[in-house]
């Protein structure tokens, strides 16, 4: 219906046209309308043929061809008849219907040449779709065209990017599952292992001082312990569900705390700790999350420094924000890995790694960002780890 609809308004717009700019008299009014309606009729017809032969064609080159040469057809057709009723010769009806037929020829080479190229165009992007449905997430169109075929060839490029980025997350995310995994394995396993011996040994009363083995069970415990409560504040972290119970705290003093409470540990490992810090500088935040951060960026740092260096701690404030740095003198962090991942070790560049569930830069990282603060690692020697929290406000 809407195809006849608009043959019947084009019909009614050219005799309207010829109305308007001719002014027939009666004789040639009925004329037209008849040419016109005729003409109508047989542009429908041909319509309708078209599209059984559209319908059943197995390709858009021929689907153009058909209509290219249907619609040069028509025009042929009009002219023939207009030529009839202007009583043409039959010379000039000849050479108008040998003129005609070489145009029906140029135009089907054109449409040809058109359909043609727009096949080669729409085999690319068929093909292109095929390989990225078998894997291949390399694969681009390489189309460029300003209409709609390009448009959809770009579309189709920036989809398969838009994959291949999602692939290569899914195997980095897979990547640091297996590793995590396995990680979490060993943890588990060294202290499970020594627990069990040590309590068979007591069971079998084959232990010489069970003192001493309740003892090591007791240590293995809170290993454990310390391993699952990590995993239980990163998993809050990366949930966005840390609880942070907010108030001004005073770095200087935290760092200072912290410094005080580690030093023993520090001694056993010949290590020494030093504050830097020239003024007191408070933020807004929770003062065990952020006891934690600096507990965890010095125990990685001891734990990473050589016998008889220092580890310092420097507070810096300026107008806007407090960046405290932690350095020690030991080999420096890897520039191939991100340290602040889930159990990272960086055993490659910080060789005397001794132990630790490779949790804590990840805590401390997620903590300084539920602060809205950032971390990073400062450049050598030796390795440095920096994190950035707004001051907070005047009282």
């Amino acid at each position: 219906m809407r195809f006849a609809g608009l043959l019947l308004g084009a019909a009614i717009v050219a005799y309207g046209v010829v109305e308007i700019w001719m002014r027939p008299g009666p004789h040639d009014r009925l004329v037209f309308a008849v040419l016109f309606f005729a003409i109508a009729v047989v542009t429908g017809v041909v319509g309708l043929v078209l599209r059984g032969i559209v319908a059943r064609a197995r390709s858009l080159s021929t689907t153009m061809f058909v209509v290219a040469v249907g619609a040069l057809l028509v025009v042929a057709a009009a002219v023939v008849a207009a030529g009839r009723l202007m009583f043409l010769s039959g010379h000039d009806l000849q050479l108008t219907l040998i003129v005609l037929g070489f145009g029906v020829v140029l135009g089907a080479v054109l449409a040809g040449a058109a359909a043609d190229r727009l096949g080669r165009d729409l085999h690319t992007l068929g093909a292109t779709a095929d390989k990225v449905a078998g894997g291949d997430l390399s694969v681009r169109t390489g189309l460029e065209r300003p209409d709609e075929v390009g448009a959809v060839a770009r579309a189709i490029d920036s989809m398969v990017e838009r994959l291949d980025a999602a692939e290569s997350e899914r195997r980095s995310i897979e990547t640091s599952r297996r590793t995590f995994i396995a990680a979490i394995g060993h943890d588990l396993r060294t202290p499970l292992t020594s627990a069990t011996a040590a309590i068979e040994a007591l069971q079998d009363g084959v232990a010489p001082e069970p003192d001493r083995y309740l003892a090591s069970v007791a240590s293995d415990l809170t290993i454990l312990s310390g391993l699952v409560e990590d995993l239980f504040l990163l998993s809050k972290i990366e949930a966005d569900q840390l609880d942070l119970h907010m108030e001004p705290v005073d770095l200087t003093d935290l760092a200072d705390a912290t410094i005080e409470a580690m030093t023993p540990l520090a001694r056993y490992r010949h290590v020494t700790l030093n504050l830097d810090a020239k003024t007191h500088v408070r933020v807004f935040g929770g003062e065990l999350e952020l006891a934690r951060v600096f507990r965890n960026l010095i125990d990685n740092a001891i734990r990473h420094s050589p016998d008889d260096t220092t580890v310092t701690v420097r507070v810096d404030g300026d107008p806007s924000a407090v960046t405290v740095t932690v350095n020690d003198e030991g080999p420096g962090f890897p520039l191939d890995i991100d340290v602040f991942e889930s159990f990272t070790r960086g055993d490659r560049a910080r060789a005397r790694d001794t132990g630790g569930a490779g949790l804590g830069l990840a805590i401390a990282r997620g903590i300084v960002q539920a602060h809205g603060g950032a971390t990073w690692i400062e450049p050598g020697p030796g390795g440095a780890i920096a994190f950035r929290l707004p001051l907070a406000p005047p009282p």
